[in-house]
């Protein structure tokens, strides 16, 4: 601990910074009670006797009677989901009340290693935000089944974990961990002896199943979608990570274990896990999640401890952040009782946000060369992303898989289609369309085909340089013309996602970083976004965040389907899988 800090708990000298008049949420020990906190350099330095702290240089700050609490923390978040480069994320979410966030900004190593994660961390170092690094289990997500540039080993993941912010590994699947997959197991025994934790990916997780990786090491799950899947993990000690982002919402069936069941809450917080850039502009972040909670039935006591100290204690950080106590991290939210909206935002003892003025505003970066120029496709034809069958053929049956409307998890949809000169066509009254994932390292020049319904689109094409966990471009189309474009354009952008219809580019969002980001703000990037979203709606997709789904459909860990570049993946058996069933 600095030594200033610990000479003004001794009364040697004055805090820096004291709020006080406020009602303050204690979270430490369950409590509200009139009061404030005193704050020296980064640090807490008392929450009793305010006045005594308060010398002629004291920054006075009053709370005029609203909410004191400790700056939220986000337990598991790809910031990199955002699109936001990582100044311009820290800014959008202090004004939400976010000041720590644990990420494994996973999606950066898949373009660019463990190179283009540490550069994007002393990155983040430029800002207030507060950012622990939990180590991704495994790049590629499946090795066997797609390409990327990055690759993570146990060797790579032990390395990483000596980082001073390394507080675990992240994304541990639980069908890896039951199929005692050696590598991931030797990392999950290093994590363990650092003390550090093992994070859950464990969608559908349930039974013996659950049990096994409980036993293993693992310790949350963010993957829950039920309250009875939810309610199984809390009773078997797994910290329940309640889900609100942007993909998938599922609070409001998660928190019951709290509501109904009147589990310990201590046991739960809430994350977000992905975060759309519209969607942190027009709804918010935690502070959105934390009025959700309320509205629920939760206590606001209870609310704001899912998303304070309770994320803190699933790292067993909770000394160090999470609660306004002695020696914690001076991160402090002014809250309105009413609308329990953040009014100011304090991270690290400095003031960065107060009533939709930001108060710090973040240079632009000069981003390291590995983070540039990503994208290396070659030109396309139209020709290279159809799926052919023999001349003399008339139709086929085909598998295609279908995306639920609420959440990008996929099912089987069989259709039968016409073939025309030996190309299979797509039917949009079936909405049985094409799907295509083109290898954008310069590795192998692989393009994986499939069927894909659920965008609803009756025109035009889509296509996104985003698509977990490869980050390999991605074209969802009506008719090989358009998809042809659409891949085309990412390349001369260098990344992003576009929407084509009859030959044009009806709009595109450039991420030059990684493929993946922008250094636009939060406000801009959201507009431009919009438009995007618009003219794909008017192509005829009802998904609301169709670009964020279209990102999903490669992930070869997330039931049912997947495309990747290799091909059509089966998720449940991990094998590659020919999408034509019969030719006629």
């Amino acid at each position: 601990m600095e030594r200033e800090v610990l000479d003004t708990i001794k009364g040697k000298r004055f805090a820096d910074v004291v709020v006080k008049n406020g009602s303050f949420i204690n979270v430490a020990s369950g409590e509200v009670y009139d009061g404030g906190v005193a704050i020296t350099g980064k640090y807490v330095v008392g929450i009793d006797n305010l006045d005594d702290y308060i010398g002629p240089q004291t920054k006075i700050i009053d709370a005029d009677g609203r909410y004191i609490t400790p700056g939220f923390i986000d337990g598991h978040i790809h910031p990199e989901s955002s699109n936001l480069s990582i100044k311009r994320f820290a800014e959008a979410i202090f004004k939400h009340g976010t000041t720590t966030i644990m990420t494994d900004i996973h999606e950066i190593g898949v373009v660019c290693d463990l190179e283009g994660i540490e550069a994007v961390l002393d990155e983040g170092k430029q800002t207030d935000l507060n950012i622990k690094f939990v180590v991704p289990s495994h790049i590629p997500f499946a090795p066997n089944l797609e390409t990327s540039k990055g690759q993570f080993n146990s060797d790579v993941i032990k390395k990483a974990l000596e980082r001073d912010d390394a507080v675990g590994l992240s994304e541990v699947v639980s069908a890896y961990v039951t199929a005692g997959f050696p590598d991931l197991e030797k990392s999950m025994a290093q994590t363990l002896k650092n003390r550090q934790t093992c994070q859950g990916h464990m969608p559908e997780t349930t039974g013996r199943d659950l049990d096994y990786c409980i036993a293993s090491g693992v310790t949350t799950n963010h993957e829950c979608l039920s309250t009875e899947e939810s309610l199984e993990h809390v009773r078997k000690g797994c910290h329940l990570m309640m889900r609100e982002g942007s993909a998938a919402r599922s609070l409001n069936d998660s928190v019951k274990v709290i509501t109904e069941y009147n589990c310990d809450s201590t046991m739960c917080s809430i994350v977000t896990d992905d975060l759309h850039t519209i969607d942190l502009v027009d709804r918010g972040d935690l502070d959105d999640a934390l009025r959700t909670a309320v509205k629920a039935g939760v206590d606001i006591v209870t609310a704001v401890q899912l998303v304070t100290i309770n994320a803190a204690r699933a790292f067993h950080l909770e000394r160090e952040v999470g609660a306004l106590i002695p020696g914690a991290r001076g991160d402090v939210l002014l809250l309105d009782k009413d609308s329990l909206e953040v009014v100011q935002t304090i991270a690290g003892g400095r003031v960065v946000y107060i009533k939709d003025e930001f108060e710090v505003k973040y240079k632009d970066t000069v981003h390291s060369s590995c983070l540039l120029n990503t994208v290396k496709l070659p030109k396309f034809k139209k020709e290279d992303l159809a799926i052919h069958v023999d001349e003399s053929a008339t139709s086929v049956d085909v598998l295609g898989m279908r995306t639920l409307d609420w959440i990008p998890i996929t099912i089987p949809q069989k259709g039968t289609l016409a073939v025309k000169d030996g190309i299979i066509q797509c039917d949009v009254e079936q909405d049985l369309l094409y799907i295509a994932q083109m290898e954008r390292y310069g590795i192998n020049g692989n393009i994986g085909k499939g069927f894909i319904a659920g965008f609803n689109l009756k025109s035009g094409a889509i296509a996104s340089s985003i698509a977990h966990d490869n980050h390999n471009v991605i074209v969802i189309g009506t008719n090989l013309e358009d998809m042809e474009i659409a891949f085309n354009h990412i390349q001369e952008i260098n990344g992003g996602q576009c929407v084509v219809d009859k030959g044009e580019v009806l709009a595109s969002v450039a991420f030059p970083i990684c493929g993946l980001m922008s250094d636009l703000g939060a406000e801009e990037l959201a507009a431009a976004k919009k438009v995007m979203i618009a003219k794909t709606h008017e192509l005829g997709s009802k998904i609301p965040i169709p670009f964020m789904f279209l990102s999903f459909i490669g992930l070869a860990a997330i039931p049912s389907f997947a495309i990747t570049d290799k091909g059509f993946i089966d998720v449940e058996k991990q094998q590659i899988i020919d999408p034509v069933l019969e030719v006629r």
